[in-house]
């Protein structure tokens, strides 16, 4: 099958815009889970932790600044792990890196689930360092808009950028981009909003909300990958 549709792109199913925004939904889960139970962090981006580190140095906090390396590394070594596993998946001929990504993911929050919060709170910050990395390095494009999945810096700068765009060259392409994003956003926020109002009745059990709507996008990845679109799975999807 080619790229094109009647002269239109054909974007595979990892690369829906609905699929994007269940994905930063439950970002904003995540992200809402890690501050609101889990230590007061967010997870989902190492901005944070290097701004920490760099305060903790000029402090001179030194075994403090050390341990910021942790929860980076984590975040490197899921960038490492999700550019290595697109290969043997292909290999293996059945599902997608994409999919399988997705699977992995409601795993490892269904297990999160069972941490109590008297536990270390670096376990689950650590883990979803790691998982939000591979998730935000595997997903890079929503029918052809470079995107993020776990965090909402790029998403408000592209809301800048489109509506500057919109207003001076009257361009209705940008238009729809600007909407595009201003939708992630609203779904981070709804992912987030609703997670931290939820967390008072269910604790360190809250994070299985995330699980749904991973769950639904595995659903649709494991059917495009064994009927629609199994003659695809060595194709790339944009970005990568």
């Amino acid at each position: 099958m080619g790229d094109t549709i009647n002269g239109r792109p054909r974007y595979l199913a990892c690369e829906r815009k609905w699929v994007y925004a269940l994905l930063i939904m439950a970002a904003g889960m995540m992200g809402a889970y890690t501050h609101n139970l889990r230590g007061g962090v967010f997870c989902n981006a190492q901005t944070g932790n290097i701004v920490l580190m760099s305060i903790a140095l000029g402090n001179g906090q030194w075994r403090h600044a050390v341990y910021f390396f942790i929860p980076v590394t984590a975040y490197i070594m899921g960038a490492v792990v999700s550019e290595i596993m697109p290969h043997p998946a292909r290999r293996l001929g059945f599902l997608r890196w994409d999919t399988y990504l997705v699977g992995f993911e409601m795993v490892v929050l269904f297990a999160m689930g069972f941490i109590p919060l008297s536990a270390p709170h670096q376990i689950v910050q650590v883990t979803f360092n790691f998982i939000a990395s591979m998730q935000y390095n595997t997903f890079r494009q929503a029918e052809g808009i470079p995107m993020a999945t776990t965090f909402c810096t790029n998403h408000v700068r592209q809301i800048g950028l489109a509506f500057t765009k919109a207003v001076r060259e009257k361009d209705r392409g940008a238009f729809k981009k600007l909407l595009t994003h201003v939708v992630m956003i609203l779904f981070f926020i709804a992912g987030g909003a609703s997670l931290t109002f939820l967390c008072r009745y269910f604790a360190e059990k809250t994070i299985w909300l995330a699980v749904i709507p991973m769950g639904v996008v595995f659903v649709r990845l494991v059917c495009a990958d064994i009927f629609q679109e199994h003659g695809d799975l060595d194709r790339k999807p944009a970005g990568h």
